[in-house]
Parts: C-alpha cells; sequence; structure tokens
C-alpha cells in the first residue's frame, strides 16, 4: 500500500488540531468558563479521534482510493467525534456562543428533530455526491472544508438528542430514542444507490485493487453497506439505552430545568419588549 499511497503526515492538519486544542484550553480556563476533568477528556478523544480519520492512512485512503473509506471517515466525524465535542464544552461557554439573536433562532430551529433530519440528510447527501468527492480531494483545503460541513451536520444530528443548547427544545427520553431510530434510516440515503448500482460512480477513486484488493464496484457496494450498518449500530445501541432507562425508576421521567435555560428566555423576552417598544410610536 505505501508505494500506491505513501506515508504523509499532513503539518496542517496537526496544526488546526494543536490550534482547536490551545483555543479549548484558553476558553474553558478557571477564569472563563471552567470545563470538568471528564468534559477536557472528551475534548482530547474527539482530538484524537478526528486525527485517525483525517490522518494517514485513513484521511488519504477516503480522499483519494476509496468510497468506504470516505464512510468510515464520515461516521466517525458524525457519530463520534460530533456528540463527543458537544458534550465536552462547558453550558456557559455553548450559551455564550449562542446568545447572539440570529444564532440563537438557528439552534432553536435546528434543534427541532425534524427540521435536523431534514438538514443532515439534504446536506449529507449533496456532500456525498462524486462531484463533491471529486473537488474536495482537488485541494487540502476543500478537504479540511468538507470535513468541517461533516462535523456541523453531526452537532446538528445530535443537538435534539444532547439538548446542550440553552432554552432549547428538550426531548424526554423516549421521544430522543426514537429520533435516533428516525434518523438512522434517512441519514443514509446514498447506501441503495451504491449497493444497487451497476457501475462505479466516483471517478475520484482510483487504485482500490492495488491498495485494497477490491474492484472499484465492489468497494462502491461495500460503502453502501458499511454506511447503513455502520449508522445503525451506534444510533440503536444509544437509542436501546435510552429506552430502558425511561422505562427504570432511576431515569428522569422530564428533562430538567437549568438556569441558562431561564437566563436565555429571560433574553428572549427582553429582545421581544425592545421590538416591540422601537415599532411603538
Amino acid at each position: 500500500m505505501t508505494s500506491v499511497l505513501p506515508p504523509t503526515w499532513h503539518p496542517a492538519m496537526w496544526a488546526c488540531l494543536a490550534a482547536s486544542g490551545v483555543a479549548y484550553g484558553i476558553a474553558t480556563s478557571p477564569r472563563r468558563f471552567a470545563a470538568t476533568r471528564s468534559q477536557r477528556l472528551r475534548f482530547a478523544a474527539a482530538l484524537a479521534i478526528l486525527a485517525v480519520a483525517c490522518g494517514w492512512p485513513l484521511g488519504d485512503l477516503a480522499a483519494h482510493v476509496s468510497l468506504s473509506a470516505a464512510v468510515v471517515q464520515r461516521l466517525l466525524v458524525m457519530l463520534a467525534v460530533a456528540p463527543l465535542v458537544c458534550t465536552s464544552l462547558p453550558v456557559d461557554l455553548v450559551a455564550a456562543l449562542t446568545r447572539l439573536r440570529t444564532v440563537d433562532r438557528v439552534v432553536v430551529a435546528l434543534g427541532h428533530p425534524a427540521v435536523a433530519i431534514g438538514v443532515v440528510t439534504i446536506v449529507g447527501t449533496v456532500t456525498l455526491l462524486p462531484e463533491v468527492l471529486a473537488w474536495a480531494a482537488h485541494s487540502s483545503l476543500a478537504g479540511a472544508a468538507l470535513q468541517a460541513v461533516a462535523l456541523s451536520l453531526g452537532i446538528v444530528l445530535w443537538l435534539p438528542v444532547l439538548g446542550v443548547a440553552p432554552a432549547t427544545r428538550r426531548l424526554s427520553l423516549v421521544a430522543r430514542g426514537g429520533y435516533l431510530l428516525a434518523a438512522s434510516l434517512v441519514v443514509t440515503s446514498l447506501s441503495f444507490v451504491w449497493i444497487f448500482a451497476k457501475r462505479p460512480l466516483y471517478a475520484s477513486f482510483a487504485h482500490q485493487h492495488a491498495v485494497l484488493a477490491l474492484s472499484p464496484i465492489v468497494d462502491q457496494q461495500l460503502a453502501g453497506f458499511v454506511s447503513k450498518f455502520g449508522a445503525y449500530a451506534p444510533l440503536w445501541a444509544v437509542a436501546f439505552v435510552l429506552f430502558a432507562r425511561a422505562g427504570s425508576d432511576d431515569g428522569p421521567a422530564e428533562p430538567q430545568l437549568r438556569w441558562v435555560d431561564v437566563q436565555r428566555e429571560l433574553e428572549r423576552a427582553e429582545r421581544r419588549r425592545s421590538v416591540g417598544a422601537k415599532e411603538t410610536p
């Protein structure tokens, strides 16, 4: 494999990961928005998984050789990195990041399960089209942009479940489990196309046989199965855990109200009063 796909260390990627770690450390310092040890470990785990997903060999395979590798990379970013990032942020930091009126409105809209599924399905499908993956393979910057979109989609996917944003729709345990089951069925929309296509659809991928001992059509079909079962396994596992918690006496029946939720509602009420005062002659 190394003769066709030699090791590449991607210094720009490591620089971005290091910068993200430094920025997180500064933002979550005790003088600003202090993070717990558990939250810091989650962010470190997110950076480690992101390094595996985007570095050699998986990142290079995903960019130039294999659709299956691209699917594994997407699953790691959306189903592992995204929830770790969301749960690594202190709630006061999330409140500060979403305080602007426009940002708050967007987050509230994306917190609705139907909106989240729609956005993830549509944008996720578009960003896996042959033309988009070919564009992303042309430069490191384009590839980084595509991974940023994948991470954003993962955050949107997990927003209704994690409820990290203040004063957004917070679902019950049963509703969260049902949402994850529904999401697992629709976010892999291209998988059936890959499985049943009669010819390779992605001309930008090459050397599958030399690197992976797979023909292009087999690699494409494998990507369809990986996409389906790679989404089903983690999302269904979390869903059934939520159902089990809902059925036990230990699980909370309803989401608990937090002080940041009260603050955000007061801020929204103040904005409405200000707008009403300006419109009153």
